[in-house]
């Protein structure tokens, strides 16, 4: 999203790629016993993506872009960039695809079908990380489907029916979707040719909006409800909770930054990067996307009020919380685009804890019911203050990571002549008050049910309540959640880099 950017023509961006594909590929072949090289090749492959985004934020910040290009057919061109916007999620999706790694080997020690459930995991980090370099909107889609089919088989993996239930449900949904972007995407190639994102509108776009101002209306219906679908967008947001049957590790990624991130992701860039502000305004797009916005805000939260199982409950607080993203994404404010930019970083660390937390309860005490977790912070201290930091986060308490997402997105409401974005978000922070703090009183105000065999008993000659490989990635992640709202300000937090991103899209 900078325009000014430098573009040097580099191998990186594949690179970036293969350290997860490349795993992901031979760890399909690995003998279920083969646990050390199965674990190494998934930490060498996460690590290498963290080191590859360290090293090249400096000198994207300065205003160098990589480029890798590649013709695929006659007439398309597989493009990976790394622009300001694709670093920032791929840093996202590269921390948090690390301490889930760790966590996915302390949660399914011992268990079945590891290196099926591992390979499509690498595959999914894969996809992911081809949406974010994605240059141009054939490239996006060839990963955008790539992320389905690639995600069915892990919210399955437990094989049972409710799993299959729930995978199928959620390949229903998402396949409708991305067949509504391939209509899109073709309709769109078909009047302008093949597009490249570029900040503030592809000229290509601009062009066919003054021809076709009918037909680019359409088509930009047809992406925005098509990534709608991925960003669980009301009434498209049906697969999300039923996808809950999944894997502790499989949730906190489909929440934190995979799936849901890439319709979020995936609207921005069509937004500001396709059809740029103004054209996306003069269509009517932004109005439209605002409106369901701001509803899903609410609706996600008052569902969530209604959830006793903890996992649903953090299912339907995440379609509310990412539609700040897509309602920031559709106003005119570069406080309201930085509040939305940062938001997809944020949440996705307070949800990751929250999720990471959800499988300890439910892994440790056998609890995964809200009813059910009174007094358990006595027996699980550390897991219920990460939860517990998670949960303020969300609501927005100053100075976590939320605050800082929140505040931004109601002044850019302010700025945008939008006044009643106030008040969707000072009425979405009362209900996310008012569905986590009863879980925050139960953690550690209230005591045991006396029917709780976990009460008052520790976990055998362990030290710390949970496995080390379960316990510190929920403890990291929420002391991040921390870190990036006390230390919004330093130069490349994700504030600052969000606020660098943003200012790109209005230059």
């Amino acid at each position: 999203m900078n325009p000014e950017a430098a573009v040097d023509y580099s191998i990186v961006p594949l690179l970036m790629l293969l350290t997860s594909l490349l795993p992901g590929a031979i760890i399909f072949f690995l003998r279920e016993d083969r646990t050390r090289l199965r674990t190494a090749l998934n930490l060498f492959g996460a690590l290498s993506k963290v080191a590859f985004v360290v090293v090249l934020i400096p000198p994207v910040v300065a205003g160098e872009k990589l480029r890798a290009s590649m013709e695929w057919a006659p007439g398309i061109d597989i493009v990976l960039t790394t622009d300001a916007f694709s670093l920032f999620f791929v840093g996202l999706s590269a921390a948090l695809w690390l301490v889930t790694t760790i966590y996915a080997i302390g949660y399914l020690g011992g268990s079945p079908n590891q290196s099926r459930f591992f390979g499509f995991f690498s595959l999914c980090v894969t996809a992911t990380t081809g949406i974010a370099l994605a240059g141009n909107l054939l490239t996006f889609l060839l990963f955008f489907e790539l992320l389905t089919l690639v995600t069915y088989p892990l919210v399955a993996h437990r094989g049972t029916k409710e799993a299959l239930n729930g995978a199928r449900t959620y390949l229903i949904y998402t396949l409708g979707g991305g067949a509504l972007v391939l209509i899109g995407v073709v309709w769109l190639t078909v009047i302008a040719g093949p597009v490249e994102f570029v900040s503030g509108g592809a000229p290509e776009v601009a062009a066919a909006i003054d021809e076709h101002p009918v037909a680019m209306t359409a088509i930009g219906g047809l992406l925005l409800v098509g990534m709608g679908v991925k960003a669980a967008i009301f009434p498209l947001h049906g697969w999300l909770p039923v996808a809950m049957v999944a894997p502790a590790p499989v949730s906190a990624l489909l929440h934190a930054v995979a799936v849901v991130k890439a319709g979020a992701f995936g609207i921005v860039r069509v937004v500001h990067d396709l059809f740029g502000l103004e054209a996306a305004d003069r269509l009517g797009l932004l109005s439209v996307l605002a409106a369901f916005a701001g509803f899903t805000i609410i609706y996600g939260s008052v569902r969530a009020l209604m959830q006793d199982d903890l996992k649903r409950r953090l299912a339907y607080s995440t379609v509310s919380q990412l539609s700040y993203v897509a309602l920031g994404a559709a106003l005119i404010a570069p406080l309201a685009t930085s509040g939305a930019l940062v938001h997809i970083v944020h949440q996705g660390l307070m949800k990751i804890t929250l999720f990471f937390c959800a499988g300890l309860f439910a892994e440790v005490i056998g609890v995964s019911k809200v009813s059910g977790l009174r007094g358990a912070g006595r027996r699980m201290p550390l897991t219920s203050l990460a939860f517990t930091i998670g949960a303020f986060g969300m609501i927005g308490l100053p100075p976590l990571a939320g605050f800082v997402s929140k505040w931004p997105l109601a002044l850019g409401g302010l700025d945008a002549e939008a006044p009643w974005v106030v008040g969707v978000l000072v009425v979405s922070t009362l209900l996310n008050a008012a569905y986590f703090l009863p879980v925050v009183y139960a953690l550690w105000f209230t005591d045991p049910d006396p029917g709780a065999d976990w009460s008052g008993r520790r976990s055998g000659t362990r030290r710390f309540e949970a496995p080390h490989a379960l316990l510190w990635p929920a403890v990291t992640t929420a002391a991040l959640s921390v870190v990036v709202g006390v230390a919004a300000g330093w130069g490349y937090s994700p504030w600052s880099l969000a606020e660098f991103i943003a200012e790109g899209s209005y230059r």
